[in-house]
């Protein structure tokens, strides 16, 4: 044999070295996050020099999700427009109208009124359209399988069973919850850190994440974590909360609409 019949062999080996280092570098390639000067102005509490945005986002995420846990959001809401049912679709709707306003609508004018920003700093764009689109499908269709095998498990039917009503009416719901949920966590609260401590944000914001679904099935729980750190990679390979938000909301409306289609567990 001589050398030219090597080359095809020597090409291919060199391409499928290549192929997997350039999708990490187009996985790592993300937006530069520099802070400004808004982001590095402190405040001086006892000798606590605290930067001021991120520190009132800590803080706003942190008064909300205890009102939240003491259903103080649910009682306003139905305070303001009236009981909602004894259901468990019409105490979800309830809940995402409260979350929609608490961790939506107030974050968002903090952000305008006390930290003085651009929401668009805080994940509120379209940012890498494409990437964001390929990974959010890429992700759904890497969950679906996993999601119609674990709704069949009994406490997962038996938690998520009676939210269940039509199809657009839970994906209008769980969007209602879960959109502003990652703007609330990885938006406002990752993104005000993401410029004075760096990526371990990302990490940071995937905590108070997992403790919201305490109460919740225990595997689903525990996968928070990996999810959470998922979901807040995707943000800021993106610059957007939009792709994690669309992404989450097609999981857990599935995880919904399936255990609705297997009916509460006998006994449960």
């Amino acid at each position: 044999m001589d050398g030219r019949e090597d080359e095809p062999i020597t090409t291919l080996g060199a391409e499928s070295v290549a192929l997997p280092g350039r999708l990490l570098h187009w996985l790592e390639a993300a937006p530069r996050y520099p802070p400004n000067a808004g982001d590095l102005r402190t405040l001086n509490v006892l000798g606590l020099r605290l930067p001021v945005r991120a520190t009132v986002a800590v803080v706003a995420v942190a008064l909300i999700l205890l009102l939240d846990y003491h259903g103080r959001i649910d009682a306003l809401v139905t305070a303001v427009l009236g009981p909602f049912g004894a259901e468990g679709a019409d105490a979800k709707r309830l809940q995402a109208i409260g979350r929609l306003v608490l961790e939506g609508v107030v974050p968002l004018l903090l952000i305008l009124l006390v930290m003085r920003d651009r929401p668009s700093r805080y994940g509120l764009v379209i940012g890498d359209w494409r990437a964001g689109l390929a990974i959010a499908i890429g992700g759904c269709l890497v969950m679906t399988p996993v999601v119609l095998g674990v709704i069949h498990m009994a406490d997962f039917a038996a938690y998520y069973a009676p939210q269940g009503t039509s199809a657009l009416d839970v994906f209008l719901t769980t969007a209602l919850e879960v959109i502003p949920a990652e703007f609330f966590f990885r938006g406002f609260l990752m993104f005000a850190l993401l410029r004075v401590t760096g990526p371990i944000a990302v990490v940071v914001a995937t905590l108070p994440f997992a403790f919201i679904h305490l109460g919740k099935p225990e595997i689903e729980t525990l996968s928070t974590l990996f999810g959470g750190l998922l979901y807040g990679w995707l943000d800021w390979r993106t610059g957007s909360v939009l792709w994690s938000g669309l992404a989450h909301t097609w999981i857990l409306s599935l995880t919904v609409l399936a255990a609705a289609a297997i009916g509460v567990p006998a006994g449960a």
